[in-house]
This record gives C-alpha cells, structure tokens and sequence, in this order.
C-alpha cells in the first residue's frame, strides 16, 4: 500500500484503526533503533493505544528482553523470519498488547549477503485472540529496500506500520 500525499501518515491512520477497535499495540525494534515508537508517539493521544518499543539490538536482548529463543538466533541468524515471528510475539505477550510489531534487518552501509542484502528487513506482526479461542496469529514479511542508512531505516519503520495496519483492518472486516 502506497502512502499519497493526501493520505495521513502510516502512523496516524493505525491509531485511528487502533482506537476503533479498542486495541493496543507495542513494537520490538532492532534495525528501527525506536523509530517505530518515535513516529507512533509523534501523533497526538497515541498514550490510548501504544503500549512501548523495546530496542533489542543484541542477540542478548532479544533473548533477555523478549524471550527469543537461542535455537532461533544460532540456527537462522538475527536476520531471519524466525526471530521476527518471536520478537512479535515476545513483544506482545510482554506487554499484554493486542498487536506486537517487530523489526530485524540489515540496514548497512555493510553486512549484507547474497541471501539478505542491506536494506533486507524481516516484520513480524502478532495479533493476541482472546484465550481458549485460537486465533492469536503471527505473520512475518520480508523487503528489501533500497537507500542510505537512514533511509531505510525509515522505510522499515513505515513498512512495519502498513504492515500492522493491514493485519488490523483486515482483523475489522
């Protein structure tokens, strides 16, 4: 989904869709360094919805912080689809969140591989079902994206919000 220029930012309309439907939503950040909680907090009244970020940039965190699993980090890297479905879900649960959200990439300018390049980042979103129900679900999708450090960045950032965005309107219908 493409932001236009008469769109609200990202981090608007998720609070908007958050507030809708009466839930909250917590982010673990690796490669985002807090800038999914920077731009959710840039928008006025996000206290009703937005729980925390969690910056866990090491495996140390990710395992303390977020309970990742060692198996995860040492058999598919901190880079994977495995750590991003447990940094979702760790996030989520630690918070007691409706939706976690979270990051893992490579933003550069070096570190890349044939396999995930700079700019490659791994987002995990989690939805917490009501208990006995099972309907919590975690997806994760992987980008790659192109630019300077600090872009991409921000492309993870915002791509992490659609992605979230989209799980929760798509949770309304």
């Amino acid at each position: 989904m493409r932001e236009f220029a008469a769109d609200p930012p990202v981090e608007e309309r998720i609070g908007d869709a958050l507030r809708a439907t009466d839930a909250t939503i917590a982010a673990a950040e690796s490669a985002t360094g807090g800038l999914i909680g920077s731009l959710l907090t840039d928008v006025p009244g996000s206290s009703d919805y937005f729980d925390r970020s969690v910056v866990t940039y090491s495996y140390d965190a990710k395992r303390d912080v977020l309970a990742v699993p060692r198996e995860d980090l040492d058999e598919h890297g901190a880079v994977s689809e495995h750590v991003a479905r447990a940094m979702a879900r760790g996030v989520r649960d630690t918070a007691d969140a409706t939706w976690g959200v979270a990051t893992t990439g490579i933003a550069g300018p070096s570190g890349g591989d044939d396999v995930d390049p700079v700019g490659t980042v791994y987002i995990g979103v989690a939805y917490a079902g009501a208990w006995d129900t099972g309907e919590s679900t975690t997806t994760v999708e992987r980008y790659v994206f192109d630019g300077g450090r600090r872009q991409i960045k921000e492309q993870f950032a915002r791509q992490a919000l659609r992605d979230a965005l989209a799980a929760i309107e798509a949770r309304r219908e």
